[in-house]
């Protein structure tokens, strides 16, 4: 009987997916906060705004790290999965959020590289628009932040685009980790035994 020396990063990838949902929510609160401070500027506001912020950062990073791990997992199991296939380096696969203008574009390739070489079963079609929609809600989520701050600070509009899209690039995130899993599951067989009925 033999048996595989990886599994698919589940644990892992409900950390990352609960991080991730719990750093979009927070954010809802930091920017309200934040924008708050911008009308009001009293001590309170501030104070406010700094104690949701620190908040924001602590689940963000938490977020960041849970996914770049699960992300060097399923990596290593897709590479695993797929020998030949094209996928990306651990170095750079973790490197590439880290690069300034890299990071608006490699990582969305790196994920649609782990996806395709973790099972034939990748459906080229709706995974890789998965991984689009994803990856446009999070840099345009990016760019109205910048945009916003600089030609209408403490627009309401702005605000509710900006944090829209961070709740959807949340969730889009949190169903590419859980399809990149499933297959990862499915591909190494990583289902949990049936518990044997008892004989008589």
């Amino acid at each position: 009987m033999t048996s595989t020396t990886r599994r698919a990063p589940r644990i892992l990838a409900r950390s990352a997916q609960a991080a991730t949902a719990a750093a979009a929510v927070a954010d809802v609160f930091r920017a309200t906060a934040v924008r708050d401070d911008y009308l009001r500027q009293t001590d309170e506001s501030l104070h406010e705004s700094g104690f949701i912020s620190m908040i924001f950062v602590y689940l963000m990073t938490l977020a960041i790290v849970l996914f770049l791990v699960w992300l060097a997992r399923s990596r290593r199991n897709a590479q695993e999965l797929s020998p030949r296939a094209s996928v990306p380096s651990r170095g750079w696969t973790i490197g590439a959020w880290f690069i300034p203008v890299a990071n608006l574009f490699v990582p969305r390739r790196i994920l649609l590289d782990i996806g395709r070489a973790s099972s034939a079963s990748w459906r080229q079609k709706r995974d890789a628009t998965l991984v689009n929609l994803w990856w446009v809600a999070w840099v345009t989520h990016t760019v109205v932040l910048v945009v916003g701050g600089r030609v209408a600070p403490g627009s309401m509009a702005f605000l509710v685009v900006a944090e829209a899209l961070m709740i959807a690039a949340a969730v889009l995130l949190g169903l590419v980790i859980e399809r990149i899993t499933a297959l990862q599951s499915a591909a190494l067989g990583d289902t949990v035994p049936a518990v044997p009925l008892a004989q008589a």
